[in-house]
Formats: structure tokens, sequence, C-alpha cells
């Protein structure tokens, strides 16, 4: 409702590779006139970076801003043999994920090269559902990064009757919510590791970015923008969030823009060793 002229939104799901089709295919081709916005899962801005296919420059998408910085963590099912950080440096911990670029595979992967932990990554699983049901069958022990906000929101059962531990936060600070679990980032022995860390958990920050293809008019852009900061703040939204158990702590389109910039610069050494650290296949 805060778009100048009230315009019908219509969503498209355009699934396929964690959300790399629908960017590269909105980048090339438009359209380029701010009626076509992009939501995109939240390792989209470093994919050219770290994944084969992205055939975009992250730096060049207009970014209008994200709706949440949100915590990520690790998580074990009560009887799995893993039930701490210590454990998993011991003890492999089966975790499912979705696609390659996604937090379910990337941070497991990173933190057993930098930080010498155990994660088993199992991926192809269709979404987060088939991944729940699978921990609840034994099929897997747990998520390897996962957004806290989706864990409330889908199985807030699983919380209350502590059938799920968690073990790790990811992200640059602890989150006041899990004050008394451990951060990744904290391991870090080595002023390179904490960069090469620090690089992928900077998605954390844009939980939920949305952008809009290049070349689109500045005034359309800044309508768009300010249209996306009044819809953070109208009361109803906040409400309806609250009630989805979902939590609003929004970036701005510059600063989403900012900070993008900032990951495109990261040193090529640093680059290497995350992609490296991405290579490994796995089951399924």
């Amino acid at each position: 409702t805060h778009i100048p002229g009230r315009p019908t939104v219509i969503v498209q799901n355009l699934p396929a590779a964690g959300g790399l089709v629908m960017t590269n295919q909105l980048y090339a081709l438009g359209p380029k006139d701010g009626t076509a916005i992009g939501v995109p899962i939240n390792g989209i801005p470093t994919a050219p970076l770290l994944q084969q296919g992205a055939q975009f420059d992250a730096t060049r998408l207009i970014w209008l801003g994200s709706t949440n910085r949100e915590p990520y963590v690790a998580f074990v099912w009560h009887t799995a043999p893993v039930q701490s950080l210590a454990e998993l440096r011991r003890k492999d911990l089966v975790v499912g994920a979705t696609a390659p670029g996604t937090t379910m595979a990337d941070f497991p992967l990173v933190v057993n090269d930098i930080l010498g932990l155990k994660f088993k990554v199992v991926r192809g699983y269709e979404g987060t559902p088939q991944i729940n049901h699978a921990i609840e069958r034994g099929e897997i022990q747990g998520q390897g990064g996962i957004g806290w906000a989706a864990v409330k929101a889908q199985v807030p059962q699983w919380i209350a009757e502590k059938k799920i531990k968690v073990i790790a936060q990811y992200g640059l600070k602890r989150h006041s919510e899990l004050a008394d679990v451990p951060s990744m980032l904290e391991l870090a022995a080595t002023e390179p590791d904490r960069q090469a860390l620090a690089m992928l958990f900077a998605r954390t920050e844009y939980g939920r970015p949305y952008f809009l293809p290049p070349d689109v008019p500045p005034a359309r852009v800044a309508a768009l923008r300010r249209a996306f900061d009044a819809t953070m703040r109208d009361p109803s939204f906040v409400a309806d969030a609250a009630r989805l158990q979902l939590d609003i702590d929004p970036m701005t389109g510059e600063e989403v823009q900012a900070l993008v910039a900032q990951l495109a610069v990261t040193p090529p050494p640093i680059v290497a060793r995350v992609r490296a650290a991405l290579e490994p296949t796995t089951v399924r």
C-alpha cells in the first residue's frame, strides 16, 4: 500500500538453484522498470564470488532493503549422538540441506574446514519441511545452518518440548535471544580464519533481501526504497509479522547496497579459501 499508485502485487515462485536462476533471469532480462522485484535467499549477494552459475554482478543489482537481521543456528535432535560443539569436533553429525548456496549447506561446510568440525551434509532435500520430516524420522540428526526465526515459526513445538538443542549460532555477533549459545565466529583462531567466516556470515545481516534488476530509473528506485522502509514501520505489517512469529529488524536499501559492495572486494585469497571449503560433495 505504500508504493505510489497502489499496484497489485503478484507473487511468482521461480524455484531452482536456491534463487540463482531467478536472479540470473531478472538481471539479464528484467523487466527493468521497477515492476519486477526479486526476493532471493540471502546467499545471492555473495553468489558471484562463491558459486558457479552466477551470471550477474551483485553490486549492479539495486537492493531495496531487507526485512530482518536474522540469527542462524545449528541444532541437534534430542537423540543425536552429538549434543555440543565439543562433541562435534570428535563425532560426525548428519544434517540436511537443499541446494548449494543455502546456509544449510554452506555454513556447516565452511566451519568444518576452518574450525575442524564434523558436520556431514546431506544435500538434495526439496525444502525445509522435508528436512524437518527427515529429522523426525531419524534419517538425519539436525540442521547445520538455518534461520532461528524459521525454526520458531515452523516447529515451535520442538523448542517447547525440548526436542532440539541449539549448539551454535552464526553471525557477526551473538543474538539477544541466544546469549548463552556459542558463536562460530568466536572460535576463529586466527585473523584469516575470522575474515573467511565473516565473509560468509555477513549474509545474516541481510536475512531477507529484496532487489531490482539493474538500470531501473532512479525515481522509481527511490519510490520503491521509501515504500519498503514505510512498510517495515507499518503497524499492520508489524502485527502480521508478530502473529507469524517473524522478527522485523530491517536494513534500508542503501545499507544493503553498501554491505554488498564491501563483500564484493573481499581479498581473493580469502574468497578462494571459502570456495574450496564449499567444494565437497555429499551423499544423496
